[in-house]
């Protein structure tokens, strides 16, 4: 098969670069690794709990032996869990002495059908910080640069949010924003008159006003989002970019198909397309391309790179440089605070608002005034009463019990912090040396540690949580400050990051690899930083921009 372009992964990344380059003229294959899921096709979307065969919960035992890593983030469960991967037969492996909890969804659509929605832009805070304190390698592009590109993605996608006037948190083409309830509206004001810090609402990509034309309606408030959504009130592959990608007529979309490698052309010095193994009955083919974008997913990607080694390049495709598996990232994340609020309590809400309050970072900005660190944290979390679910926790039975968990339970606030991950060349990945999976490929391999400065911005952000929620005349019943498992924070990203030096970098500024000028990387691999902020609109904004530039090459004959 041949092709203008080739798109592995479908997801957040993958689905952008498909609608980019169709609508641009170019005949694309996208490749995805498994299986095809039809929008408003969600098989368990609608259904109630006494539908299902463990009421919503889940087999246990089932979990335990093939689900044992997805099972631990929060949106798995008996609706869900056909959207995510089966570990055992997606195996990966830790490093000795590590432990990295990889969170997966391999379908058409990728973790755009279950991820948490939260979009921020990032600042300039951002892209200079590996600048300003040497760690890392300095980002080739600014906030200008990404500006016009973050302004495209977010009125395609629908952002709901409220615009706060912050240099660290930019505003943005935002559509009417989720109201707060009364706990985090009188959080928010004690906030900001005792600290000059800003609480806001979650800007989120579930939209508050429809696109008709688009077959996308308002959001239902119903914080199912992770079964699906036929409203396409959320953005996802299946509701947004894959229908305009489609509409072209310049897109063909092959499912269960894993692959393996990026063919190169040692004479030419380009990638000439990719193999692949069906995931079905295991036969291989391949396809061929002018130009290839990787949009696998940041391990899946580097994990490709990796294993597309030869005798031109036998340390991996485009690593010249060596930083090819180097300054993976995470965010460093913890249960900062709960805290009581119990004079709100003859109040309550209605619906399920599928977002969640942010307070923006506000350290380690103009001067340097962290505590043994010199990143930012940010918290994201919420004001929210116990419903009749409490009930399963509790005694009782028939009508007294139903009739009490008619009430609403105690107003409680939760702050969870999220900080930024300090890139380091001994957090990486490789290829194991000795283990594969069952068609015979390589299985990543992880080396993960937080270090002294994620553990120090996290005792921080604990006792500034505290303080805050005291302020705001909450009694605080407990706070952590040490990490999750990485992983946790499901944001991982880096290990083909950008720079501007080939040597200490795999991508320039365009997403463009410096060794292999038709090779694109535009997911969250080419991160060089992870500031403390979610990143998947920064992956959407930049992958729109490579492709962009990628098709211009393309019409110059540069590529």
């Amino acid at each position: 098969m041949q092709f203008d372009a080739i798109v592995v992964g479908s997801g957040i990344t993958g689905g952008w670069a498909a609608k980019e380059l169709t609508q641009a003229g170019l005949k694309v294959l996208m490749i995805e690794r498994g299986r095809e899921i039809v929008h408003g096709e969600y098989e368990n979307e609608l259904k109630d709990p006494w539908e299902m065969p463990f009421r919503g919960g889940g087999d246990a035992d089932l979990y335990a032996r093939e689900y044992p890593v997805q099972m631990l983030n929060r949106q798995f469960n008996e609706y869900t869990q056909g959207h995510f991967v089966n570990d055992k037969d997606n195996p990966y492996s830790n490093a000795p002495g590590s432990k990295f909890n990889w969170l997966r969804s391999y379908q058409l659509g990728g973790r755009s059908l279950t991820w948490g929605r939260q979009s921020y832009r990032w600042s300039d805070y951002d892209f200079i910080a590996n600048k300003r304190d040497g760690n890392g390698t300095d980002w080739p592009i600014r906030y200008a640069d990404l500006a016009p590109w973050y302004d495209k993605v977010e009125e395609f996608i629908g952002v709901s949010g409220a615009p706060e006037g912050l240099p660290q948190l930019p505003d943005g083409k935002f559509q009417p924003a989720m109201a707060l309830n009364v706990v985090e509206q009188h959080a928010r004001k004690a906030i900001a008159e005792k600290f000059g810090r800003c609480l806001t609402v979650g800007r989120t990509a579930n939209m508050t006003q429809a696109k008709p034309d688009e077959g996308r309606s308002e959001c239902q408030n119903r914080s199912i989002c992770a079964r699906g959504c036929s409203f396409g009130a959320y953005f996802s592959t299946q509701s947004s970019t894959l229908p305009a990608a489609k509409a072209t007529g310049n897109l063909t979309v092959v499912t269960d198909a894993i692959v393996e490698a990026v063919d190169y052309d040692a004479k030419t010095n380009r990638v000439i397309g990719v193999r692949y193994v069906n995931t079905q009955d295991g036969t291989r083919g391949a396809a061929t391309a002018r130009v290839v974008f990787l949009n696998a997913g940041a391990f899946n990607s580097v994990h490709l790179l990796l294993n597309s080694r030869s005798e031109a390049m036998p340390n991996g495709l485009a690593n010249a440089s060596g930083a090819l598996g180097t300054q993976i990232m995470d965010h460093a994340s913890t249960l900062s605070t709960i805290a009581l609020f119990p004079q709100f309590n003859d109040r309550t809400t209605f619906g399920n608002r599928p977002t969640g309050v942010v307070v923006a970072r506000y350290r380690n900005m103009d001067a340097i005034d962290g505590a043994g660190h010199t990143r930012g944290y940010s918290y994201q979390g919420g004001a929210l009463q116990s419903n009749w679910g409490a009930g399963k926790r509790e005694a009782g039975v028939g009508e007294a019990l139903k009739t009490r968990l008619h009430t609403p339970g105690m107003w409680r606030m939760v702050l969870v912090a999220f900080a930024d991950c300090v890139p380091r060349d001994s957090n990486r990945l490789q290829l194991d040396p000795v283990k594969t999976d069952r068609f015979g490929i390589p299985q990543l391999q992880i080396q993960f540690a937080f270090g002294k400065e994620e553990q120090a911005a996290l005792a921080q952000a604990k006792a500034d949580a505290a303080e805050m929620m005291v302020a705001a005349g909450g009694k605080v019943i407990m706070g952590s400050d040490q990490p999750g498992t990485g992983g946790m924070a499901i944001h991982e990203m880096g290990g083909a990051r950008m720079g501007h030096d080939p040597k200490t970098s795999v991508l320039n500024k365009w997403s463009q690899a410096h060794d292999v000028p038709n090779l694109f990387v535009t997911d969250g691999a080419q991160m060089a930083s992870s500031a403390c902020q979610n990143p998947s609109l920064t992956y959407m904004a930049l992958t729109a921009r490579a492709c962009d530039a990628a098709v211009k090459m393309l019409r110059e004959g540069k590529i």
